[in-house]
């Protein structure tokens, strides 16, 4: 009888993207609609899952890739122009909707400040006095980065739309991210620092998720809002950010394998659907 090769259990990185990206949809569906349409308020938290998941294999992305730097490259044009367009939205207020929305998705200005942290550990690791200089000065990097632009805009006060659009898009800085931020970039630290071992990797980053986005968070907005309670956190989709770990789920099912890739569809689908959306809500939201 022939060979039979079964099937690996679990879910290759492409269904897991699948099934990030259908989530991702209903999570902005909700974002863009619900504002003048009774879009149910699960299709939010389910949006908490995709995140985490692109994250996830963002970081085995860059350790397996053939070539960091055309990897680099395409996250950084992805980051680029939506930044771009996003500063124009929110800085210099055009293409705004009627209402005065306009959105602030930019996941993958996070990606670029974590290249160069997850670059920085790779040298650090290499346990050479000269890679060791270049992982310390990566690891560094985007700290200084937003000391620089303040610097320069003290320097130079009519160069500060310049300087603000150059941390939106050109060199990402983590003070002017709307979508992630600081926790996304723990979170990736995590991910990749772990990513050999698995369960621990996964244990780590779901303490780190609610450490911050539950913790945390939940205690400045107890101090911010006097009708905050901790019972909201389970049932108010503002409070809900923090259901990202449940995603621990999905991470736990990955086989280690690529799947049937789709790499470029993954990358162009995010900034289509988010205007296309954007653009329908502009079409149908009341004037």
């Amino acid at each position: 009888m022939p060979p039979t090769t079964r099937k690996p259990r679990g879910l290759d990185a492409t269904q897991l993207k699948t099934i990030a990206l259908v989530l991702m949809v209903l999570d902005h569906i909700h974002y863009m609609f619900s504002g003048f349409a009774p879009i149910p308020g699960w299709f939010t938290v389910a949006g908490r899952l995709v995140a985490p998941v692109y994250l996830f294999l963002l970081a085995e992305g860059f350790h397996y890739t053939h070539s960091r730097p055309r990897f680099f490259l395409r996250v950084w044009l992805v980051s680029f122009g939506m930044e771009t367009v996003q500063f124009c939205m929110r800085v210099l207020g055009m293409w705004r909707r009627a209402d005065g929305f306009a959105p602030i998705n930019g996941i993958f200005m996070n990606f670029p400040i974590l290249f160069c942290l997850w670059q920085g550990i790779d040298w650090l690791r290499a346990r050479s006095p000269k890679k060791a200089l270049w992982g310390a000065a990566a690891l560094a990097a985007p700290w200084l980065v937003p000391w620089a632009f303040q610097g320069l805009a003290r320097l130079f006060p009519a160069a500060a739309p310049a300087l603000i659009w150059v941390g939106y898009a050109v060199v990402p800085d983590w003070h002017f991210i709307t979508d992630g931020g600081i926790v996304y970039i723990a979170e990736g630290v995590v991910l990749y620092l772990l990513r050999q071992w698995r369960a621990p990797q996964l244990c780590a980053w779901a303490a780190t998720v609610l450490g911050l986005e539950f913790f945390y968070y939940g205690s400045l907005w107890q101090g911010w809002y006097t009708d905050f309670t901790w019972g909201q956190m389970f049932t108010n989709i503002n409070y809900c950010q923090w259901m990202s770990v449940f995603s621990v789920v999905l991470l736990a099912l990955y086989n280690g394998r690529r799947g049937k890739g789709h790499g470029r569809l993954f990358y162009l689908f995010y900034p289509a659907h988010v205007y296309i959306l954007y653009a329908v809500s502009c079409a149908l939201c009341p004037r």
